[in-house]
């Protein structure tokens, strides 16, 4: 099964995006998505930025996660 994790933009720069995933910041590919600006919420999977997200789903996949990890 391949899980992609919602995570907040808070930096683009060179193809390179840092976001804010559940409370921790990381570096991914920003390639895949044209236009990536901070703020805007994204799935990431195996260290890209695969999907732009609305923040209401940036909310139901946290509250999913938070059910299967007992949170």
């Amino acid at each position: 099964m391949c899980v992609g994790l919602p995570a907040r933009v808070r930096q683009v720069k060179d193809g390179v995006a840092i976001v804010d995933a559940t409370g921790a910041r990381r570096e991914v590919s920003a390639e895949l998505i044209e236009d990536l600006e901070p703020g805007d919420y994204v799935m990431i999977h195996a260290g890209a930025a695969i999907a732009r997200i609305t923040s209401d789903d940036e909310t139901e996949a946290d509250d999913l996660l938070g059910d299967l990890l007992g949170d």
